[in-house]
């Protein structure tokens, strides 16, 4: 039935084991499935993934500096994809070329990789069709992914994944996570489906513990010694930098006058608090999953940050600081939010005596949708 209703948009290479990624991710919902489907070859069509893609030429510092590679196969045939996290310089990056340019250097890799595990599947079978992946997240900083034009290239793209790139993951591994990751992940799994979570599993250092795991599912001989295998590349390297892009930072000679980021990276608000005086920012949040980002700092000196809320009864609680703002760089973070309830946020000059401090900010309250698309929620100052 579900293939009889697409057939007029059916392709040589979309058997039963395509149709069915559709149907699962809709839960067997056949209409569902086909808007799904629909949807998505339309963007297929609209980014060029199966033409212009293809020779499309990335922009030097893309082809130098974007981390990724593979150094072979797990035990059904899968593609193994490994990401160094610590190399991804998403700051050059986005000084650097368009944050379309980006997108399409991680789709063209993607699409390279499925284009292997369809060869792969015709000498293993199907279960050869779906991809590892090893995200190594040693170094990572929430500081750089809580930068709005970064989180939002994050978002875009797990939006982009999820509407077009249902079921062809077989598990993730994501090992040396600080434990600061598990606050972003709590945030950017709002935007994911539960069959993606599934798949992801997550490893503190302990190198023996996820080293384990990955070799259970990938043999020592496609592996990086770095990863619990045993290869190294030519050079020795037993993280095998010459098949497994290392990325790294970004000259700034790279970076450009019209750089890859939209105008809202300047579009702060602004203000001046007198001395003695506190400005507050109450944003209104009606929903138990929501997510409070803030972008905020002071131009000289320094004033005293926090969050409150405030719920349906009065009741007040301090969420986020007390802390001390201070000149240099922007004060970036992200917190899990619940409604029905007021959230204040508040620059307070109230101890100051001798000069008014100028603030700017960034603030946004989102609601993780059922289709993963975010919604703002209102604010008023």
């Amino acid at each position: 039935m579900f293939r009889r209703s697409v057939k007029d948009v059916m392709k040589q290479e979309h058997n039963d084991h395509y149709l069915l990624r559709w149907l699962r991710a809709r839960q067997w919902d056949p209409v569902a499935a086909e808007k799904m489907l629909r949807d998505s070859l339309k963007w297929r069509e609209k980014w060029g993934i199966d033409k212009e893609l293809q020779t499309w030429q990335a922009p030097d510092v893309l082809d130098k500096y974007f981390p990724s590679g593979s150094t072979g196969f797990d035990k059904e045939g899968s593609p193994v994809i490994i990401v160094p996290f610590v190399g991804l310089d998403i700051w050059g990056l986005l000084h650097s070329v368009s944050k379309t340019d980006v997108i399409r250097q991680i789709l063209r890799h993607l699409e390279n990789y499925l284009t292997i595990a369809r060869s792969q599947a015709a000498e293993r079978g199907p279960n050869a069709l779906k991809v590892v992946v090893i995200f190594d997240m040693e170094g990572f900083h929430i500081r750089q992914y809580a930068w709005k034009p970064a989180a939002e290239l994050v978002f875009t793209l797990l939006q982009l994944y999820e509407a077009n790139y249902p079921e062809i993951l077989k598990i993730c591994y994501i090992v040396n996570a600080p434990k600061v990751f598990s606050l972003a992940f709590s945030v950017i799994k709002k935007f994911m489906h539960e069959y993606t979570i599934s798949k992801i599993k997550i490893y503190g250092s302990d190198a023996k513990k996820w080293q384990a795991q990955v070799v259970s599912v990938v043999d020592k001989d496609q592996l990086p010694v770095h990863y619990g295998g045993t290869m190294v590349d030519e050079s020795g390297d037993p993280k095998c930098g010459l098949l497994v892009k290392p990325g790294g930072k970004i000259p700034k000679s790279y970076y450009t006058d019209n750089p890859g980021l939209d105008s809202s990276e300047n579009g702060y608000t602004k203000v001046t608090i007198k001395t003695g005086e506190k400005h507050v920012i109450d944003l209104l949040c009606s929903d138990n999953d929501s997510v409070l980002k803030w972008d905020c700092g002071v131009e000289s000196h320094d004033i005293k940050f926090l969050i409150k809320r405030r719920d349906e009864d009065g009741n007040e609680t301090i969420v986020h600081g007390p802390q001390k703002l201070s000149e240099g760089p922007a004060e970036i973070g992200v917190m899990a939010v619940t409604g029905p309830a007021t959230y204040s946020v508040i620059f307070d000059n109230k101890n100051a005596f001798l000069r008014n401090k100028k603030v700017y900010y960034d603030l946004l309250l989102t609601v993780p949708s059922k289709d993963k698309k975010s919604v703002a929620c209102s604010a008023k100052e």
